[in-house]
């Protein structure tokens, strides 16, 4: 059976929400927590020595803890909290870019291979692996099509980890868009992302909710929800599915795909219910080989 994993948090939110949250995620049902900041070092609810801390209360707790990095350095001291992610001799590290890689090859340090990495073919995956690579990120862009290619070409000691649920993490710039939306220039944000617990939803001319606009990073207005593909995806042999955290509702969603996992609720009424409670309804065409905003499983 898959282990279910819980991704790091990608928003901006108060260091008294973020410990209230990981305490309850320490009594739910996941396998797998990744901790730390991956998009902006201007967020600083918790420093590098809190989120050990952090990662050592949750390993106490009985779950497995990986240290995410940010996908997009830009600072001197963004570079070092990087080295000190990467000998923390403890934990394993999430590589989201080439950086974190390279450092943590260089020691010889196993690592998993982030959503900031794109792993299009087995000839990248056998590369990483070659690097150290433990397990890999399928990127969210990708069918069940193409994973089923790349399951059967990839190395015997690589895990394949797949985003399963919440706003897709599709691309990252140098320029905070959150800051621009307020006419605010990057380096004097005043924190504006504090106000947007899931993002800011951009919209189309026409009203169709299109977006999320996440500081640096561009995520989907709607909700990828792959709860009905609990079946392919056991086929496929994933190892390991990923909850991106959300603002609310996180444990519910825990709780299901757990409770699917486990065969004690039916994957269908599970996904009518989590779907329902979404304020731009889910999707799940990028998985399907379709356009990624799209819902082509009949829920």
């Amino acid at each position: 059976m898959p282990k279910l994993a819980l991704g790091p948090v990608l928003y901006y939110w108060p260091k008294e929400k973020l410990l209230d949250f990981y305490e309850r995620i320490a009594a739910s049902p996941v396998d797998i927590v990744y901790l730390g900041e991956t998009i902006c070092a201007k967020r600083r609810a918790l420093n590098t020595e809190e989120w050990l801390a952090l990662a050592e209360r949750l390993s106490a707790a009985g779950k497995e803890v990986v240290l995410s990095t940010m996908a997009l350095l830009e600072a001197e001291s963004e570079l070092k909290a990087l080295h000190r992610l990467c000998e923390n001799g403890r934990f394993t590290v999430e590589a989201n870019d080439m950086g974190a890689v390279r450092l943590l090859s260089a020691r010889g340090a196993s690592f998993v291979s982030g959503t900031g990495i794109n792993v299009y073919n087995d000839r990248t995956l056998r590369f990483l692996a070659g690097l150290g690579a433990k397990r890999w990120v399928m990127p969210v862009e990708l069918s069940a099509e193409t994973l089923a290619v790349m399951q059967a070409e990839r190395p015997a000691e690589v895990e394949t980890e797949v985003f399963v649920y919440g706003r897709l993490p599709l691309a990252y710039s140098a320029r905070c868009f959150t800051a621009r939306h307020h006419d605010l220039p990057k380096d004097d944000c005043r924190f504006r992302c504090l106000d947007y617990p899931e993002g800011l939803t951009v919209s189309t001319r026409e009203g169709q909710a299109f977006l999320a606009l996440n500081g640096i990073q561009t995520q989907s207005a709607q909700t990828c929800n792959l709860l009905l593909e609990l079946e392919e995806l056991r086929e496929l042999k994933v190892d390991v599915l990923r909850v991106s955290p959300q603002a609310e509702g996180t444990e519910a969603v825990i709780e299901a795909f757990a409770a699917c996992l486990r065969g004690d609720r039916d994957p269908l009424e599970a996904a009518r219910t989590l779907n329902a409670a979404l304020p731009y309804g889910a999707c799940d065409g990028y998985w399907q080989g379709q356009a990624g905003l799209r819902q082509v499983e009949e829920v």
